[in-house]
This record gives C-alpha cells, sequence and structure tokens, in this order.
C-alpha cells in the first residue's frame, strides 16, 4: 500500500478482488477448523448468485461469478473442493484447468467428472455404438492427461459417471465389470479414478471386485436411481479414497428440483437421513485414515453451501 503524507493512502480500488467473499461468522471459521485435515467439503459448482450472502458478498454481480468466483469460493473456510461439471459435456483443455487450479489454494482438491462420451455406450442421437466408450486412447488424452497437467496435485476424484447405460449393459453385468477392469487398468496410474452409477443392476460384487483390482474406487452416490448410501456402504468395502456425491432428492428430476430450489439461497427439503448416513460414512473412512470428498449439489436440498454447512456440523458430532 502506498504511503501519504499521514499514513497510508486509501486502497487503490483496482486492487480489490473482482469477486468479494461473504465474511462469514467466527463460529463457521471454528467449525471448519475443527473438522479433519483428510476430509474436503464442497459443491458442484461455484456461479449462483443465489448465493450472495452465503459465498459471494453482497452486491456480486452474476456475470462475474464464471470467472471470478472461483477465487471467492475458495476463501470459504468450509470450502475446500468444488465439482467441475462443464468436463462432462466437452473436454477442456490443461490451460482451463491451471487457471482454475491459480485460483484456489494448495491443499483445495477438484472433483472432475470426465467426458460422458467416454461412459456412454451410445452415440448421443442413439444411433448405434460409440467408439469413444471406454476407449482407453480418447479417455487418456482428452481426459486424464488435461487434468493431470493443469490441476497437478490439485486433481481429487477423477469422476466417471456412468449414466443409465440400457438394457444390453445391465443384462450383463459381469460384462460390464470386466469391461471397467480392463479399462481402469490401462489408464494412467496415480490418479483417483472413481466410478459413478445410475444403474443399481450394476452394482454387484463382481463391479467391487473389478474396480479393486484395477485401483479405481465406486463413487457414494446419492441419487433417486441408486440405493442408499447405507446400502452403498455394505456392498462397497471402505479400502482406498473415497469420493461422495450428494445428488438430487428423491422424488424430483434436475428440472423440478431446479424450478423447486432456485435461486438455491435456502434449505427448501432438509434430508437428515442422507446427511447422517454421508457423515457416517465420513466417520469411517477417517477413522480408518482414508482421505474423503464430498460435493454437494443445489438439488439435493435446496442449497449447497448450507448443505455442506450442515454437514460439517453433523461431522463434527461423529469425529469427536
Amino acid at each position: 500500500m502506498q504511503q501519504g503524507l499521514f499514513g497510508p493512502l486509501d486502497p487503490d480500488p483496482r486492487d480489490a478482488p473482482a469477486v468479494a467473499p461473504f465474511a462469514v461468522a467466527e463460529a463457521i471459521r471454528e467449525l471448519a477448523a475443527a473438522l479433519p485435515d483428510r476430509l474436503r467439503l464442497g459443491t458442484s459448482s461455484w456461479t449462483f448468485p443465489g448465493w450472495r450472502g452465503i459465498v459471494y458478498a453482497e452486491g456480486t454481480a452474476q456475470r462475474l461469478l464464471a470467472r471470478h468466483g472461483l477465487d471467492a469460493y475458495a476463501r470459504h473456510p468450509l470450502l475446500s473442493a468444488v465439482g467441475i461439471d462443464r468436463t462432462f459435456y466437452a473436454p477442456i483443455a490443461a490451460a482451463d484447468f491451471a487457471a482454475y487450479a491459480a485460483a484456489v489454494p494448495e491443499r483445495f482438491r477438484f472433483l472432475v467428472k470426465a467426458w460422458a462420451e467416454v461412459t456412454s455406450p451410445t452415440t448421443r442421437e442413439q444411433q448405434g455404438h460409440n467408439p469413444r466408450y471406454l476407449d482407453v486412447a480418447s479417455t487418456t488424452e482428452l481426459v486424464v492427461a488435461p487434468a493431470l497437467q493443469g490441476l497437478g496435485s490439485r486433481l481429487g476424484p477423477l469422476v466417471f459417471q456412468f449414466p443409465p447405460q440400457g438394457a444390453a449393459v445391465t443384462r450383463r453385468p459381469e460384462a460390464f465389470a470386466d469391461a471397467l477392469h480392463a479399462f481402469f487398468s490401462r489408464l494412467p496410474r496415480g490418479v483417483h479414478y472413481a466410478v459413478e452409477l445410475r444403474d443399481e443392476a450394476l452394482l454387484t460384487a463382481r463391479y467391487v471386485q473389478a474396480l479393486a483390482a484395477s485401483s479405481a474406487r465406486h463413487c457414494f452416490s446419492v441419487h433417486p436411481r441408486m440405493p442408499s448410501i447405507a446400502r452403498q456402504r455394505e456392498l462397497v468395502p471402505i479400502d482406498g479414497p473415497i469420493a461422495v456425491r450428494w445428488m438430487l432428492h428423491r422424488g424430483l428430476d434436475y428440472e423440478q428440483a431446479k424450478a423447486r430450489y432456485e435461486p438455491f439461497d435456502r434449505i427448501v427439503d432438509a434430508d437428515p437421513t442422507n446427511r447422517t448416513e454421508i457423515a457416517a460414512l465420513c466417520d469411517a473412512a477417517l477413522t480408518l485414515g482414508v482421505p474423503v470428498t464430498v460435493v454437494v449439489n443445489n438439488k439435493a436440498e435446496g442449497s449447497a453451501p448450507l448443505s455442506v454447512l450442515e454437514l460439517a456440523r453433523q461431522l463434527v458430532t461423529h469425529v469427536r
């Protein structure tokens, strides 16, 4: 800061961040400090103007959030992770990932969704087999390499969300499990690969064994198409890094939830059952020394950062 004749000059407004973080209460900072270091909590994306007064300063312009909101988001004491969803729709370059990494502290982690083209058995036009489905070369070049190069140590779980696969796949869950094993066994090592299913029929013992044998992991997800977190825990052992995605309130589809919950500034449909089951999963993993990343969607309860706050409060009671 420049010095004037009688002390510091007023700060230059050009030095102020484009998006300022909301000044959270000291109790929230104390809550964050009480959480284990191996736990990272966050939300799916960060570009929601309804989070003014929760994550962002009041009066923040919506147009600034996509480019400048991440820096402010990462200053929130409870938010040490975030999901990058845009990568599900199209690959992005390493330079784009690097720009994200530059906006956050070293401890921060990104949960990156893999491109849908490598997890969909048919083309988007539904006209036949998708040649990129579980294709190692395409995935390595367009998904894994840019994320590794751009994010480096800030890369957290790389989530392969498999949309409903269709009857031709679900009728043969063993073949699906074997295909996953062949796929993940050939991808670059040193990445936390996580598989998120949308077909309960594919969550079999062979699936669990196939992932373990290829150093991939199941992504525990809260979604109406999947069994409860408690049931998933019965089927999937905690033997490595854990990724959790709390996605969608039961009884709603995404458009219904969006219409019901916008502007995502309050919890509308509290879900204590899933919150408790997620907290219990985190507690079990952390007790074993296993790192955990939890990402929450606005469409889970109505406001993802407020869901994170309530989850953190419950987690502190578990881990103490």
